[in-house]
């Protein structure tokens, strides 16, 4: 039998696990022995994907032949992404710069690929998406963690970013908005404040904006609007409801799309076609998806009336997205084992924050409330026992 350490790559080898998919997981096997658990550990939406969405793939798949698209995706998907920031942004984008990616993961390596050499060094939040990590190292660049705090409402400055090029030379910054795991937002000022920052050290400058349109306030900002030459990425997956479609987009500068279409060729083809059709009918379902968004309101509204009193306070209040952060300090300082804990003894699962923060994330973790207002009092319910 090979080594195991001398048969992967280090590469592969620095790559951490994703905890929140290791809790999954671990609620899968609770289940299959017959326990009950409710889902707060993954921001997955508990509805299905839009009728309309649904009513295309299904056409589409009676037509018998399901085939490769351009690399850069259908004409119509490109042109239907490119009106959506006029209507919803007042930005003007050429369907030319659109690029219709296998979710936003994919987006995520085109984007570090095209814009990076290695040992490049990229600042992201920290709490921030654990995947930004794992998916630079994968690549050979470095993630610079820019610390957040609670008190400012984990939201990324420009000075903190211009103190972390000062200690040691920035290649480029990642923000998203509304973020995960804190669901705070940055307003456009903010944005615009970032964008002149990175101008000002000739940094590349990317907004992963997957969680637009689950707002509770005001609408979120895109970074086009302050940045032409932002590389933005979205998907289909939250707002939209298709996790498993695997389907998303970026927008990017003309000197990109030429590289980006070169890399998406040798490494995927090309997104599902099935699915980007069913992407470009979902785009007439917000009706649908307001309801379903509504929902989300609700659990959220549940959860931060009722976990402080459960000693689970010092909550953020997610102004956007659908997740909580909380502080647990008072409860413990190993947020794995506490999760662990929780799954095993009150059957709810949650992610622990140290899949966000490695340097501080033991005294927190993650709810997610994409399984809607029931599921939230069922938590609830669960957690009172559990704690108490």
């Amino acid at each position: 039998m090979s080594d195991p350490d001398t048969l992967v790559s280090r590469r592969a080898a620095r790559v951490a696990p994703f905890l929140a998919m290791d809790v999954l997981a671990a609620a899968a096997r609770r289940e299959r022995q017959g326990g009950s658990v409710v889902h707060m550990e993954v921001g997955q939406p508990s509805a299905p994907a839009p009728r309309s969405a649904i009513a295309a793939a299904q056409a589409a798949l009676g037509t018998g032949r399901i085939p490769y698209t351009e690399a850069l995706g259908i004409a119509p998907l490109r042109e239907r992404i490119a009106r959506h920031y006029a209507e919803a942004y007042g930005v003007a984008v050429a369907p030319e710069r659109v690029v219709v990616t296998t979710g936003s993961s994919a987006g995520f390596v085109l984007a570090f690929l095209s814009l990076f050499d290695a040992g490049g060094r990229v600042a992201i939040a920290a709490p921030g998406y654990p995947a930004y990590r794992s998916v630079l190292q994968a690549v050979d660049l470095e993630p610079v963690g820019l610390t957040l705090r609670a008190e400012d409402g984990f939201v990324p400055t420009a000075d903190a970013l211009r103190a972390a090029h000062a200690a040691a030379p920035l290649s480029g910054l990642l923000v998203m908005s509304p973020a995960n795991p804190s669901g705070t937002m940055i307003d456009e000022a903010g944005l615009r404040s970032l964008a002149g920052a990175c101008r000002e050290m000739n940094l590349r400058f990317i907004s992963d904006e997957i969680y637009h349109g689950l707002t509770y306030g005001g609408p979120a900002a895109t970074a086009l609007a302050v940045d032409a030459d932002a590389v933005v990425i979205n998907s289909f997956s939250k707002y939209y409801c298709m996790t498993g479609w695997r389907i998303g987009w970026m927008v990017v500068p003309d000197a990109l799309v030429r590289p980006i279409e070169r890399l998406a060729q040798n490494l995927y083809i090309s997104a599902p076609y099935l699915s980007q059709v069913a992407a470009l009918a979902a785009f007439e379902a917000t009706e649908e998806l307001e309801l379903v968004k509504a929902d989300y309101a609700r659990a959220r509204s549940v959860l931060l009336g009722e976990l402080p009193g459960l000693g689970l306070g010092d909550v953020h209040p997610a102004d956007g997205a659908f997740y909580l952060y909380a502080d647990v300090a008072r409860l413990t300082n190993d947020s794995i084992g506490f999760c662990r804990r929780m799954l095993e003894e009150a059957g709810v699962a949650a992610t622990p924050g140290l899949d966000f923060d490695p340097e501080a994330g033991a005294h927190h973790l993650r709810l997610s409330f994409a399984g809607g207002e029931a599921e939230a009092h069922e938590a609830v319910r669960r957690l009172k026992g559990w704690l108490r």
